[in-house]
């Protein structure tokens, strides 16, 4: 006989290995519908899981204070060993991959899709960006040591909303390029200042706590357009 603790233990366990297979059906869903293929969809899924692994270093901002470079803290190693920890004077800022080169590559793409329907479709997107970009400059708020942090779900129903609203028969690839360039700029470059004072030794455009903002930002957008 089995217990409902163990039965309720199993499924949860099940939900836990669907759910990344999940979320990969989402994002290829939500990639179709910006008009590619499915092999080129999913060469990108696999680019935008395997480059969310990669930081680019782009620039060095010193700071007066010292900073503790415990990057393995959020995995959680540093509770388990006594693992050596380097004191900086300076904070990085990196470009993750998977959460920004990627998807604005992709964005860029889509943009000469919208270019191909005419003037009046780019003033659309235009405007539909920049009004992305105001709200998430709006609602970005700091958190000391982490970053950035941006409602998830506000910049894919600004960007949805606004190009269905808008360009009812284009909406996918309008929403997707706003609800990419809305966080990227809005948030994160907008914001580069704070996120320097606030940042551990690392802050990664596109990585960790804005890898949510930026990539499900435009595939949900995408998605819900």
């Amino acid at each position: 006989m089995m217990y409902p603790g163990c039965l309720a233990l199993i499924v949860v366990v099940l939900l836990l290995f669907l759910l990344p297979f999940f979320f990969a059906q989402v994002m290829l869903i939500a990639l179709t519908k910006l008009g590619l293929n499915p092999y080129a969809a999913f060469f990108i899924i696999m680019g935008i899981i395997a480059g969310s692994l990669i930081n680019i270093p782009v620039k060095r901002f010193y700071r007066d204070e010292e900073i503790l470079d415990d990057s393995l803290r959020m995995f959680g190693f540093s509770r388990l060993f006594a693992l050596p920890r380097v004191v900086r004077h300076h904070v990085t800022i990196g470009v993750n991959i998977g959460g920004c080169v990627v998807p604005s590559l992709l964005a860029v793409y889509e943009c000469f899709l919208v270019a191909r329907r005419g003037p009046d479709s780019v003033v659309v997107l235009l405007a539909i960006t920049l009004a992305n970009i105001a709200v998430c400059y709006r609602i970005a708020r700091p958190i000391p040591r982490v970053g950035l942090a941006i409602p998830a779900l506000i910049p894919p129903l600004v960007s949805a909303g606004l190009s269905l609203l808008l360009i009812p028969d284009f909406a996918p690839p309008v929403a997707f390029v706003a609800g990419v360039l809305g966080p990227l700029i809005g948030a994160d470059l907008l914001h580069l200042r704070e996120m320097v004072k606030i940042s551990p030794a690392m802050a990664s455009i596109g990585g960790a706590g804005t890898f949510d903002g930026i990539i499900l930002s435009g595939l949900i957008a995408a998605l819900l357009a």
